[in-house]
């Protein structure tokens, strides 16, 4: 047992291991290349939604959505993120697939939103436009707007 540590001492030990928790709780998330996984996802299913039979992309859609799943059932928890760092279910946070999901349900409706807004302004193949749009979003901004999310979260 330490007797001769002063309280400002204490103090800055625990504001110091403090500020290395949230540091690594911050590196917590989903790999850049998850990201552009899933953008070039949306790309592929815009592009089946627009040139393909609807039951073709209902399926491709159906299959995406499961090795999705598969990926994000390994990568979602945020535990895994690299081979180095691998953290407590406490500090990665249990909140982090609900933010993700209900991140990917907002850039779906956003698609749908974008479409019809370029449908209505006469844009040829207005869906597979919306769909580079949001993937472009997803690619470029994927895990900066998870970070910001799980920030207003406290995920």
């Amino acid at each position: 047992m330490v007797d001769n540590i002063a309280p400002e001492q204490a103090r800055s030990a625990l504001d110091a291991a403090d500020r290395a928790r949230r540091q690594v709780a911050e590196e917590v998330g989903l790999p850049r290349g998850y990201w552009w996984g899933m953008a070039a996802g949306w790309v592929v299913l815009g592009v089946l939604g627009a040139e393909t039979p609807s039951w073709l992309a209902g399926m491709a859609t159906a299959a995406f959505g499961a090795g999705h799943s598969v990926v994000a059932s390994r990568l979602l928890s945020g535990r895994r993120r690299t081979d180095q760092v691998q953290v407590s279910a406490a500090v990665a946070g249990r909140r982090i697939p609900l933010v993700v999901v209900g991140m990917l349900l907002a850039l779906v409706a956003l698609t749908v939103l974008a479409a019809l807004a370029l449908d209505a302004d006469g844009a040829g193949h207005a869906g597979i436009w919306a769909s580079v749009l949001v993937a472009a979003i997803v690619g470029f901004g994927g895990p900066e707007i998870l970070r910001v999310l799980c920030r207003w979260v406290r995920a």
